[in-house]
């Protein structure tokens, strides 16, 4: 189950969610928490669904199917937040990824700094894996003084694992890190691509949840989530005039058929 919002690009929210979803062989149910305008460069406009909506939505499908993962996005006002926090106490063995999403790829705030609070205090100390990016965490943890404190800070909220993106680091390889209480953190380099993408964030999380979904357990599923992506990255097109789309389905264009007469 993915709760998110709506961006019409396609390129992130609940249809790049639907994509990754789909991609890594689970049937999506999207629960939608707001409607945005918005292109490549940035977000326009959004409205948040009424609270009331969002719920039915989600009880809706946790009531009439075994929902193998829940995956946070966009949720837009702290009531739905907590509308949210309070459906998902009734499922705690669901495995849940947040991704705490507070600003678009362009920058702008798609919440006020109450949001913050309420994931921090409702949402958190029930996931299964927060995966904030270096701005996120320091938002979520404004009192400590370092990435690697912010995520101790998050995981002292109770939630068993954060993952840290280091995409918005200067670093010369990307240094995502997967931190887990009690334990060293675990380091995952990858290649640093040019460019800016549009969704990457919620094809990471949704990814995550996927393989969690498979019954993986959250290193391996962070693991694999982060190959995907990279690959989902790598092939990305630019249908925009602003950031690139990630190419969720690149596994899918090798396997079709070539047309008849054309044989390579």
């Amino acid at each position: 189950m993915a709760i998110a919002g709506h961006d019409p690009t396609g390129g992130a929210g609940i249809v790049a969610d639907v994509q990754t979803l789909t991609a890594l062989g689970c049937h999506p149910t999207p629960v939608v928490t707001a409607v945005t305008a918005q292109d490549t460069h940035e977000v326009k406009q959004f409205t948040v669904m009424e609270v009331e909506l969002v719920i039915a939505q989600a009880r809706a499908v946790l009531e009439d199917m075994p929902v193998a993962a829940i995956k946070t996005g966009m949720l837009g006002n702290t009531e739905m937040v907590s509308a949210i926090a309070g459906i998902l106490e009734d499922y705690p063995d669901i495995p849940l990824v947040v991704d705490p999403i507070m600003v678009s790829g362009s920058g702008q705030a798609l919440s006020e700094a109450a949001i913050d609070e309420a994931l921090r205090v409702l949402l958190l100390p029930q996931a299964t894996v927060v995966c904030p990016n270096l701005g996120e965490v320091q938002r979520l943890a404004p009192e400590a003084d370092s990435p690697s404190a912010c995520a101790h800070a998050l995981l002292s909220t109770g939630c068993q694992h954060v993952y840290l993106t280091g995409t918005h680091a200067k670093t010369p390889q990307v240094i995502n890190q997967l931190f887990t209480e009690a334990q060293r953190p675990r380091t995952f380099e990858c290649e640093r691509l040019p460019g800016n993408y549009h969704g990457s964030g919620c094809t990471l999380a949704a990814a995550i949840a996927a393989h969690l979904a498979h019954g993986l357990d959250a290193v391996t599923a962070v693991q694999q989530a982060q190959n995907y992506t990279l690959q989902c990255l790598k092939q990305a097109i630019q249908p925009g005039r602003g950031q690139a789309i990630p190419d969720r389905l690149f596994w899918s264009r090798d396997a079709q058929p070539k047309p008849s007469g054309h044989h390579h």
